[in-house]
């Protein structure tokens, strides 16, 4: 007890750390959606046709993204889901810059009855990071 009471503010940095690594875990959780690294993400694209769904701003999606992915920014996401009604069964996979924006992306599509919807684990970083290709 007298160590937590003279080290209370290591304590506090300690919680802190913990929480904020597993708060993405939960987050994804919380979504509904699953993730997908880069080479499911290819996998999902090949052999399952699988929509890719960039919900960056446009000036980030102009700047390059995944070939052939549709775009709908996170904030209009909510009222623009009519283009995207017709593949409420077909696996999508939905990136933004970090994989942050994605997983709010996939609580919405999967409250709105998506049911197979992927989160890009990493986003656009983890897919160039990987060395694969994207077009402007």
């Amino acid at each position: 007890m007298e160590f937590l009471q003279q080290n209370i503010w290591l304590v506090l940095l300690a919680a802190f750390s913990g929480i904020m690594l597993i708060l993405p875990i939960i987050r994804g959780k919380l979504s509904g959606a699953l993730s997908a690294d880069t080479t499911q993400a290819v996998q999902l694209i090949n052999h399952q046709d699988a929509l890719i769904l960039d919900v960056r701003e446009a000036n980030e999606f102009a700047a390059g993204h995944i070939a052939n992915a549709r775009h709908i920014p996170l904030g209009q996401l909510a009222t623009g889901l009519k283009p995207l009604e017709k593949h409420k069964d077909k696996t999508i996979v939905v990136n933004c810059r970090s994989g942050t924006r994605s997983a709010m992306a996939c609580g919405v599509l999967r409250k709105n009855g998506f049911t197979q919807v992927y989160n890009l684990k990493g986003g656009i970083m983890a897919w160039e990071q990987a060395g694969l290709p994207t077009v402007k």
